[in-house]
């Protein structure tokens, strides 16, 4: 772990990331592609040590209040963050200046800050984005090996459902020959359904590789599924989509299960439900 001052913090799109780098050692990171132009060993964790100065300033400067998101490109709470709190520090900056908190993460850590996200949400909004990938806690203990399992973070969006946060769980990514079944298909929609979700959110049936994220991901498939890297190498050869060859069947009993089970699935309408900022009424003497 080493600690830099960041010039900017707010993104764009309202976007924020205060680590960079990751512990959890997924083995399908996206985040360690070289497109990102990291300097820096991939676990020895980049701190923006100066990260909630810059949110306050940027929150102080907006005209018009919004969602603000985490964990688009590094999860929030890696482990530094138990020690560190510099997500919680956002997040009580998110409250004070009346902004909204749209939360992504893998790690029951976010249960700690329970409390400010439910003091968001009552005064605005605040949406807790939680990853499944497989319910197989064995096969997640491969693939996503240093961060808490399924079943806890089923819990962890249990918890949310009784303290009035909504939810979101991510479907993703779907890893051909490994989860691509419908068993752990209708097992996460279970899961969602049954904490109480707005939704799942996943992009096909799938993954993407790309330098850098490829050779891990390969480097991890010899160790734990021998033969599997020559498969992919002769079906999918350098494709950045690469998709499970049961898309099409996957995606219908996908479709067809969150139907059922009242949940959305369709990838703009959650999105547009994440940036929603939600309107106050206001008071006239009249």
């Amino acid at each position: 772990m080493h600690k830099v001052q960041a010039k900017t913090i707010l993104s764009q799109s309202n976007g924020i990331n205060v680590y960079r780098g990751c512990t959890h050692g997924c083995i399908y990171c996206d985040s360690r592609s070289v497109c990102y132009g990291m300097t820096h060993k991939f676990t020895d964790i980049e701190v923006k040590a100066n990260a909630p100065e810059l949110l306050e300033a940027a929150l102080r400067s907006r005209r018009k209040r919004c969602m603000i998101g985490t964990g688009a490109m590094c999860d929030p709470y890696l482990h530094a963050e138990k020690e560190l709190k510099i997500t919680r520090r956002c997040l009580e900056l998110i409250k004070q200046y009346d902004f909204g908190a749209a939360v992504q993460t893998k790690s029951d850590l976010v249960l700690r800050d329970i409390d400010i996200l439910e003091q968001i949400n009552n005064s605005t909004k605040a949406v807790v984005q939680m990853t499944l990938t497989t319910c197989d806690e064995a096969l997640c203990r491969i693939v996503e090996p240093y961060v808490c399992g399924t079943h806890r973070r089923f819990e962890v969006l249990c918890e949310m459902k009784k303290a009035g946060i909504p939810t979101v769980v991510w479907m993703c990514p779907i890893l051909p020959h490994i989860n691509d079944t419908a068993e752990n298909i209708l097992g996460i929609v279970d899961y969602a359904s049954r904490a109480g979700c707005y939704g799942i959110l996943t992009f096909g049936i799938g993954m993407t590789l790309r330098d850098g994220d490829r050779q891990y991901y390969y480097d991890a498939l010899d160790r734990h599924f021998p033969t599997l890297k020559e498969r992919y190498i002769r079906e999918y050869g350098a494709a950045y989509e690469v998709a499970s060859p049961r898309a099409a069947e996957l995606w219908r009993l996908f479709v067809s299960a969150c139907t059922k089970a009242g949940l959305e699935y369709r990838t703009e309408r959650i999105f547009d439900y994440l940036h929603e900022f939600p309107q106050r009424e206001q008071l006239t003497l009249w």
